[in-house]
């Protein structure tokens, strides 16, 4: 009979209650939980790792003892309950400690997917010595023993959560140390710097200076020149990350929703020869070419009396503020002068590293006299406000046609990939690191500019071991129980 102590442990909310101390049990208990995502499945895998996971996985086991097994093979047999019935058929899965994920000994049982079958098995593991394990504990355990660094870590985490072929790509190249190792070499150039600052302060009475100041001030603003690179990629990599959010503008009927459907290519917005049909925020993602883009479908922009038509444009004009780039769409049909008045009154308070894309629709149509007037020519590139109006001519398309959107969504993509190409470079996705590395060019400015002021060795070195201590905790190099458990909480169970 499973008791009611285990079942509260299986059942109780993925939140938990945080350990007191995660480095208390790291070599003493034995966690257990479900690897693959709630619910049913065709199969389902449970994780086991710690010192007596061979032990623990044997107690429930029929067929060849895995504590006698080779690391790295996989072996059928039967998981049994209490009396000794079988539960499942099941492939166990063995590794060695020191050759697994988490650097402990380790045991994946895949078993068949039924809900009430995982949840049985593993309390039978539990009840056979193990404990549940915390959300994020398995990664935080590899981060521990050495087997990744923190910043490896947090790449697990996306990689999980990756919805794009672009995010998977950065997720992959985090998980695999590139982002870490070219961090360590920066840390190591800083730590040899601080090592002269200190050497020159055990010297101090004999007034020695172990570097040149301007070699040092050199070798600080090169690294500082490298953390500002990385740190100014942040906004690509979070949109390549969450998906870049376009805001589709314009005045009503200039084409915004069936430029939306065919983006999407499905009927997600109401298209209607009515003025002021779109009143609220209509939004999707769909990937192009392996990158997420996230369309936002807004209400039309007017002067109007209508309270409902004015919460939709005032909530489009503050999605429009959010967004990466902003198709601005001109209805060609219309009068332009108030409708790039609007577009310049838009643009006007947007940060300065917002595209805009002015783009004439309706091409499928006759233009109106003033609109046949305008260039012809298509842009390989768009404009950043304020110079909306005169970078670009504007680029013709039809949404009902097709005519012209592999052209705009080419512009699009050379716009996300304009400063930071995600195939080539490093490119930082994660806050955190993005705020370390901030504060890491702050003491290096500081640094720099004690160097030139030729401040005491002991004061220039304060700043520099700042700026090492901030890049050490994006890997973990330095750390904290309370960093560890705040990173590794947002994390799943079994992961």
């Amino acid at each position: 009979m499973i008791s009611k102590t285990v079942w509260k442990q299986i059942l109780r909310s993925p939140s938990g209650i945080p350990l007191a101390n995660p480095f208390l049990i790291m070599t003493n208990d034995t966690i257990a939980a479900i690897a693959t995502p709630a619910g049913s499945g065709g199969i389902a895998v449970i994780r086991i790792s710690g010192p007596r996971a061979f032990e623990i996985a044997d107690s429930i086991w029929r067929g060849r003892p895995l504590a006698q097994a080779t690391s790295h093979t996989a072996h059928f047999g039967e998981i049994t309950d209490a009396r000794g019935e079988t539960l499942d058929e099941a492939l166990a899965t063995v590794f060695h400690h020191g050759r697994s994920f988490t650097g402990e000994a380790t045991v994946e049982l895949s078993i068949h997917g039924s809900k009430w079958l995982q949840n049985e098995v593993l309390a039978r593991i539990i009840e056979a010595g193990a404990r549940m394990a915390e959300p994020g504990e398995f990664s935080q355990r590899a981060v521990i023993n050495g087997r990744i660094d923190l910043a490896q870590a947090e790449g697990i985490a996306d990689m999980i959560a990756a919805s794009s072929r672009a995010a998977h790509r950065l997720a992959t190249t985090q998980m695999k140390g590139v982002f870490s190792r070219r961090l360590d070499t920066l840390r190591l150039q800083m730590i040899e710097l601080a090592s002269l600052l200190e050497l020159e302060l055990d010297f101090s009475e004999e007034d020695v200076e172990f570097a040149d100041r301007s070699h040092l001030i050199s070798l600080c603003t090169s690294a500082r020149t490298e953390i500002d690179r990385l740190a100014s990629s942040f906004r690509t990599g979070q949109a390549l990350k969450d998906g870049v959010p376009i805001a589709i503008a314009g005045a009503p009927n200039a084409g915004k929703s069936t430029l939306l459907n065919y983006l999407l290519q499905e009927e997600k917005a109401i298209v209607t020869d009515i003025p002021g049909t779109t009143r609220d925020i209509i939004e999707d993602t769909t990937e192009i070419d392996g990158i997420l883009y996230r369309f936002i479908d807004t209400a039309g922009l007017r002067d109007t009396s209508d309270q409902v038509e004015r919460i939709g444009i005032d909530r489009a004009i503050q999605r429009c503020g959010n967004a990466r780039i902003i198709l601005y769409l001109l209805d060609p049909t219309s009068p332009l002068s108030s409708q790039t008045d609007r577009m310049r009154e838009l643009t006007s308070g947007l940060p300065a590293e917002t595209s805009l894309i002015p783009v004439i629709t309706k091409a499928d149509l006759n233009d109106s006299p003033e609109t046949a007037e305008l260039p012809t020519e298509t842009a390989d590139k768009p404009t950043t406000v304020p110079d909306i109006l005169t970078a670009m001519p504007p680029l013709r398309i039809s949404a009902r046609t097709g005519k012209g959107i592999d052209i705009l969504i080419n512009i699009i993509r050379k716009s996300v990939t304009a400063h930071h190409d995600p195939a080539s470079e490093l490119i930082v996705t994660n806050i955190r690191h993005y705020h370390e590395l901030r504060a890491t060019s702050e003491a290096l400015l500081r640094t720099s500019e004690a160097l030139t002021a030729g401040l005491p060795p002991d004061l220039i070195a304060q700043d520099l071991r700042e700026a090492i201590h901030h890049l050490s905790l994006i890997t973990g190099a330095i750390t904290s129980d309370t960093l560890l458990h705040t990173i590794f909480s947002r994390f799943c169970i079994g992961k």
